[in-house]
């Protein structure tokens, strides 16, 4: 059995990720070809009904990543042989540049010191963000120019920079960069565009553009096949669903499956109006939204190729398989209504 050490688990990438060892019998402690001990590491002040479900199969400990003291008593405490590094402070939280580097980057640091020391392997989920909220390249690719047009994005790059050194120096580490994730329980972008079409305050560019979104499924799938497999050392990959989308197609699929009809065509714009919005967003260094305005008026997508030919998996397409996030919407207005 190894010991598994793990971060993240309330957000839903982490969330999946222990589903799949639990549902695929990995957390048992028969002799199986292949068992883990998982320790997971959560916020402080989480709330507990975040992580309830998983109580009964793994251990938990309540940790500040920023505590980079407490973090390594931890890691030499438990002595994990596999670190999946999920956990990391998002973009548009209102924290401090030196709290997102802390929890971010140092936090890094820290693993990846300990994984030398002691020969664990290091599991890492980065973003295609790393590339800017939209690439100077399409599709990107492992080749493609980091750009960090804000901070999260800078954090991620500079993580990613000190796992490749350290691999130079005999770290054996991956590194995946999920796309925009989408699946039961998500509240980010995707959750955001099925209410926008909903309550029709969604603006369109004229402007054919493609998106590429990632099925839940798809990354927790990757992360699995690194911990089950002899993954070649130093592996960076995106992961997102197998092909992009049309937005407007992917808009007018949300539509149809709320109302039976496609968005109207009346809220279509002109893409200079996206343009003056987004450069009044950098005149007033709103960072957040300045990657919410290009996330709907600009083309991203990525090259995704090599890693569902190496790990061969699941092929999920945004249509239809979107329809997860439609229904999970569906059911939270449900609950809301008296």
């Amino acid at each position: 059995m190894r010991k598994l050490l793990i971060t993240g688990i309330t957000g839903l990438i982490g969330a999946s990720v222990l589903r799949k060892l639990i549902e695929g019998n990995y957390l048992k402690k028969a002799p199986e070809p292949i068992t883990f001990q998982v320790l997971a590491i959560v916020r402080p002040q989480t709330d507990f009904l975040r992580y309830r479900d998983f109580t009964s199969h793994i251990e938990f400990i309540e940790l500040d990543l920023s505590d980079l003291k407490k973090l390594k008593d931890v890691l030499y405490d438990f002595k994990p042989d596999v670190i999946v590094h999920i956990g990391a402070l998002r973009g548009g939280r209102k924290f401090s540049r030196d709290e997102f580097y802390a929890t971010n980057v140092f936090s890094t640091e820290t693993m990846i010191e300990y994984c030398l020391h002691t020969r664990a392997e290091l599991l890492f989920c980065s973003s295609v963000g790393v590339f800017g909220a939209i690439p100077n390249e399409l599709p990107a690719n492992n080749q493609t120019e980091r750009v960090p047009d804000n901070y999260y994005h800078y954090t991620k790059i500079e993580a990613e920079k000190k796992i490749n050194r350290a691999v130079l120096n005999g770290l054996r580490a991956a590194i995946l960069r999920p796309s925009i994730t989408y699946g039961e329980g998500d509240h980010g972008f995707p959750e955001t565009l099925v209410r926008l079409v909903h309550k029709h305050r969604l603006p369109l560019t004229r402007k054919r553009i493609w998106i590429h979104l990632c099925n839940i499924d798809t990354i927790s799938s990757a992360f699995l096949w690194l911990l089950t497999n002899d993954f070649p050392n130093g592996l960076a990959a995106n992961i997102a669903d197998r092909e992009p989308v049309q937005f407007r197609d992917l808009v007018n699929f949300v539509s149809r499956q709320l109302s039976n009809k496609n968005y109207p065509a009346f809220f279509e714009v002109d893409p200079k109006i996206f343009l003056y919005i987004e450069r009044f967003m950098r005149f007033i260094k709103n960072e957040l939204w300045i990657s919410r305005i290009q996330l709907i008026s600009k083309s991203w997508f990525f090259d995704v190729s090599s890693a569902y030919d190496l790990m061969g998996l699941p092929e999920h397409y945004t249509i239809p398989d979107f329809k997860i996030t439609i229904h999970d919407y569906l059911d939270s207005q449900k609950q809301i209504k008296p």
